[in-house]
């Protein structure tokens, strides 16, 4: 049985996070700096973000350099220890915490943009929290205050055979591969295997598996729209990417 994500990433994925980026972390954060930017432009009278399931902290640092006060939400504390070392005086707080529960951590109309980036979304485990989120970030939003969402859709055709193997990333130290289990329609389970060389030269595997959703982009659109959410903004490329504007 596949591990929950928080167990697959303490366990496994936290020790590697940065490394998977498979580029410098800094041009990683300017990257997605340049993302919000065009979608958002820069923080107007000291206006609150809110980075749901912030990671090692890339969009967090983002924003911060855009103006904003970032509020960073993640359930992993060595993620977050990676953050940590990287705020310097930067406008970030950081809380452990489930990114389910923002109606906890902030009050309605307070939040200027609530972002749910790289592969989070995908990480929920059913559906049915992936609407509860939706309408969770709506309540927090102010009028007119932006949601921005991206995730890699696993809902279209399934990989067969050996086609699921995917490789990820590698160097002298390090290789990693995925393989991916098509369960249901609704689900995937996600196994990685990480190839790590210790001091003596041998190559050690790690290993570790989770369940990911396959969210259609249409279907994610309608969560978003039901919530009172007004979609400004979308793209499909290697990811999916969806901006949308609280309106009621």
């Amino acid at each position: 049985m596949p591990s929950d994500v928080q167990t697959h990433y303490e366990a496994l994925l936290a020790e590697h996070y940065d490394w998977m980026l498979g580029m410098p972390f800094e041009l990683k954060v300017a990257e997605q700096k340049a993302l919000l930017n065009e979608i958002a432009g820069s923080a107007v009278n000291d206006a609150l973000a809110v980075d749901l399931g912030c990671g090692s902290g890339i969009q967090s640092l983002a924003l911060s350099e855009l103006g904003y006060r970032v509020l960073a939400v993640d359930s992993s504390d060595k993620l977050l220890a990676k953050l940590a070392a990287r705020i310097g005086a930067g406008r970030i707080t950081m809380r452990l915490g489930d990114m389910r529960n923002i109606d906890d951590y902030v009050s309605p109309a307070t939040v200027s943009m609530a972002v749910c980036m790289g592969d989070t979304l995908t990480h929920l485990t059913s559906k049915q929290e992936v609407g509860a989120l939706m309408r969770s970030v709506a309540r927090a939003l102010q009028p007119q205050g932006l949601c921005v969402v991206t995730y890699r859709d696993l809902a279209g055709s399934e990989l067969h055979g050996l086609d699921r193997f995917i490789p990820l990333h590698g160097d002298d130290q390090r290789v990693m591969t995925c393989f991916l289990e098509y369960t249901s329609p609704e689900a995937v389970v996600v196994n990685d295997l990480i190839h790590v060389r210790d001091d003596a030269g041998r190559w050690i595997l790690k290993k570790s598996s989770y369940q990911k959703l396959r969210l259609a982009r249409a279907w994610v659109r309608e969560q978003m729209e039901a919530a009172g959410l007004t979609i400004v903004r979308e793209r499909a490329e290697r990811m999916v990417t969806l901006a949308a504007t609280k309106t009621r």
